[in-house]
């Protein structure tokens, strides 16, 4: 039972209790020598206790009623520390699969009621089925407790018929050739008297996967939402208008937000218009913030788990003994150039071997004399994590990186470029060595077009690689190469000019 504030769960709250079985003698039996020994004494008598709410020859609903019964008929103080303590033993039962516990918000009072459904044991042969109950009742009384548990609940077969190979044969009779239905009369009366006879549980009650299906609705959203909040007034106006609850439900869909993301959407300012419509652009821009933030701090957090907990370290070691026992080939119409720093220590085929079945990190420590830069291994690490590319993929990319920085070319090799060429790779479904090489000579090959018909006067909307930033090209401006010159001024003509300012000098003054 999830209770966060044990103020939500007092003996003041009513509640009431569903059950649609019976318990029968073995139930008994497999409540108190098997489920006991797990939860405890107390919590099977709190089970029991619910149990007797409904007439034991009846299923359905028990009446009505406020907790307080609960705690006076278990002896439990209702304080702080009795209300943690039932909760407690309510968490056991639901811990087994014995019970399931949920709250109903009422608008009407504000207010929250408590439902107790009760689910029947499991019978003996699905219980030690089950690994996980099993497991824990090993823990509880030992493994050869167990076994004469196990024996006490199964009568032993004869012995006649355990030394006997046995040839079976099915006698039975099917139900349709031994009765026959009238089936060209349909009783719509009898029908909807089953049906309106029969007590089907009120769809707020239900639990399932049916409400998680048809989105949030007005109970959830008003439970979770902040009473001293302005806005408020508006969400108590979605219980009587399902439109506007419909395009909520749609923003949650579509960027995937918890209850208490769009509760905080909604409680901020600019999210509902003058006439408490809610503001469908102003709530998808929100949103959508939200979920580029979120899914940035996921990807680092899945960066960091992998990094500090090594959960990879078995794959990478299944993987590595792979490669070690397949080595795959390179066919030479996809090597690679071998770069300036492998020169001398490896030929062209070495290289492209390596590049074909050496993980990324290897050929990163290759590339690099000493430690590989931090901000390299975080760039290629969201790659391999986040973008999933495979890894003789990312050495390829890594080759024709280097090979950028070695050709001089004035491309800056930072995060955001390295991520233009990975999403590139991952919207072309670049996911082997071949393709990958096929792409790098296609850029190449754009790259130099653009500096042929930069060199010949054209204009270009890309740089030297195939990944430049894009834009007009500044126009050519005409430079004056020979300025014309006249004849020399004279002495006289020179002595002359200055007379003239000296005029004007004193003319000033």
């Amino acid at each position: 039972m999830r209770i966060t504030n044990l103020l939500h769960f007092t003996e003041n709250h009513r509640y009431c209790t569903y059950r649609d079985f019976s318990l029968s003698a073995l139930d008994y039996k497999m409540l108190n020598f098997i489920y006991q020994p797990l939860v405890g004494a107390f919590a099977i008598g709190f089970y029991q206790l619910l149990y007797q709410h409904v007439p034991g020859e009846r299923v359905g609903y028990s009446r009505m009623e406020q907790q307080r019964r609960l705690f006076l008929t278990l002896g439990v103080d209702p304080s702080e520390k009795g209300r943690k303590y039932l909760i407690e033993q309510a968490s056991k039962l639901e811990a087994v699969g014995l019970l399931q516990t949920s709250r109903i918000y009422v608008p009407e009072t504000d207010d929250a009621i408590y439902e107790y459904e009760l689910h029947a044991p499991l019978s003996p042969n699905e219980f030690f089925k089950t690994q996980h109950l099993t497991l824990l009742l090993r823990d509880k009384v030992g493994k050869f407790s167990v076994l004469a548990l196990r024996e006490q609940f199964c009568a032993e077969e004869p012995e006649e018929l355990t030394h006997i190979a046995l040839h079976k044969e099915d006698l039975s009779i099917p139900f349709y050739e031994l009765f026959t239905l009238n089936t060209h009369v349909i009783d719509y009366e009898l029908e909807q008297a089953l049906t309106e006879v029969s007590p089907p549980r009120q769809a707020a009650f239900r639990m399932g996967s049916g409400l998680a299906d048809s989105g949030l609705n007005y109970a959830d959203i008003i439970s979770r939402f902040p009473r001293i909040s302005a806005n408020r007034v508006y969400v108590e106006r979605l219980r009587y208008e399902p439109e506007q609850l419909g395009i909520i439900n749609y923003v949650v869909k579509k960027y995937k937000l918890t209850l208490q993301d769009i509760c905080s959407l909604l409680d901020e300012d600019g999210m509902f218009d003058e006439q408490g419509e809610v503001r469908l652009d102003e709530l998808q821009r929100r949103a959508n913030l939200q979920y580029r933030q979120g899914k940035r701090r996921a990807e680092e957090t899945e960066r960091l788990v992998h990094k500090v907990a090594g959960m990879r370290r078995e794959e990478e070691a299944a993987a590595a003994a792979e490669r070690l026992s397949v080595e795959h080939a390179v066919e030479m119409e996809y090597y690679l150039d071998v770069p300036v720093q492998f020169q001398g220590k490896c030929d062209i085929h070495q290289y492209n071997m390596m590049m074909r079945n050496e993980p990324y990190t290897e050929m990163l420590k290759k590339f690099f004399p000493g430690s590989v830069p931090d901000n390299l291994l975080d760039m290629f690490e969201k790659i391999d994590l986040n973008y999933k590319l495979p890894e003789e993929v990312i050495n390829v990319l890594i080759h024709y990186l280097m090979s950028l920085l070695i050709g001089g070319t004035n491309q800056r090799i930072n995060r955001n470029f390295v991520d233009a060429i990975a999403s590139n790779m991952l919207m072309k479904q670049i996911d082997t060595y071949e393709k990958a090489v096929r792409h790098i000579r296609d850029q190449e090959k754009i790259g130099q077009n653009a500096e042929s018909a930069k060199k010949s006067g054209g204009t270009t909307r890309r740089g030297r690689t195939g990944y430049d930033k894009t834009g007009k090209q500044k126009p050519n401006i005409p430079i004056i190469q020979n300025v014309p010159q006249g004849r020399a001024v004279t002495p006289e003509q020179l002595e002359e000019m200055r007379k003239v300012a000296r005029k004007l000098d004193q003319k000033n003054e």
